[in-house]
């Protein structure tokens, strides 16, 4: 399951007028810090929980069935691999700085949701099998951001943490999903239509906030932030290769041993992992006292570095 280089242009073409729409937005001041923070949390909440909910079949088949297990075990392993390479990259010793664990955030966690989905939607389709191994994925994603991902600013696991997991709606999502998937359940029409409709606002919504992000930036100081640049290159050049070699062997060992593990698992999480760092580091730095200001600016110099790297990295990895 490939893309030919030139739509894949043309994808991130669209992206990209989008998101200068966003940009845009914000310098005109259309769209304030806060409302911008306000629509972050709708994305959330409502409308990317109401994209993966209508993203499965309404038929039950094997293929699919199949393609979305190998999703979220590749995703566990993907996860799991990039978490322990951010300890050995950012430890105590060879990594001397305040921003440690903001730079194991931002290896681990990729900007998934706001811009992983529109990106494989928009280049796969909305109904694709690779949107399938996408909802697998996001389980395994959205565990370790809400568990590990907190933890790495708290050091502590508590009640409070297991809750936020398990309620979680884009995991409450996927799980419905799912459910009416194996049971062929025919939502009806009227509901149906509403969360089709809901949910079709992601794509757009999600970049235009990017976009309104970035309009925030103070360029000339990111200028002089030569470390956050390091760890961001890092982030955008190390995660994707370790993802696509690692799922590459476990192919080549599952496929020998006569058990199939599927492309569309290589092709989501070796996209994923060449996006820019989440969005929600800024937001997690703030909540559990890390360092607010500079996890923000290392948001924004991966995600400006990305529209470089990202083309680089899938033109070499997975485009054919």
């Amino acid at each position: 399951m490939n893309i030919s280089l030139l739509d894949f242009y043309s994808r991130l073409g669209t992206i990209a007028i989008i998101l200068a729409l966003g940009f845009l937005l914000g310098k005109l001041k259309l769209i304030s810090p806060k409302t911008n923070k306000d629509l972050v949390n709708l994305l959330l909440t409502v409308f990317m929980p109401a994209s993966l909910f209508m993203a499965f079949p309404t038929a039950y088949s094997d293929e699919s069935s199949h393609i979305f297990v190998a999703g979220l075990v590749g995703g566990f392993i993907v996860m799991i691999a990039i978490t322990l390479l951010s300890l050995v990259i950012f430890n105590k010793k060879w990594y001397k700085g305040k921003m440690r664990y903001e730079s194991q955030f931002a290896l681990i966690f990729n900007n998934a949701t706001f811009l992983g989905y529109p990106i494989i939607s928009s280049t796969y389709g909305s109904q694709s099998t690779a949107i399938i191994a996408y909802c697998g994925f996001i389980i395994a994603f959205n565990i370790a951001l809400f568990s590990y991902g907190v933890y790495l600013f708290k050091h502590k696991i508590d009640g409070k943490l297991i809750l936020n997991v398990i309620t979680n709606p884009n995991i409450i999502a996927v799980i419905l999903g799912v459910l009416v998937f194996l049971t062929s359940f025919q939502v009806p029409k009227f509901i149906n239509d509403a969360v089709t409709f809901t949910g079709s606002a992601t794509t757009a919504l999600s970049i235009i906030c990017v976009g309104c992000m970035l309009s925030t930036a103070k360029f000339a100081q990111l200028l002089k932030k030569w470390k956050l640049a390091i760890t961001a290159l890092i982030q955008l050049i190390v995660g994707p290769l370790v993802a696509y070699l690692l799922l590459i062997a476990i192919q080549y060992v599952a496929r020998g041993a006569g058990f199939d593990f599927p492309d569309e698992v290589v092709i989501v999480c070796t996209l994923i992992q060449a996006l820019p760092t989440a969005t929600s580091l800024g937001l997690f730095a703030s909540r559990y006292g890390g360092d607010e200001k500079e996890a923000s600016q290392l948001v924004t110099i991966s995600t400006l570095f990305s529209m470089v790297t990202l083309s680089i990295m899938i033109s070499i990895l997975i485009v054919r």
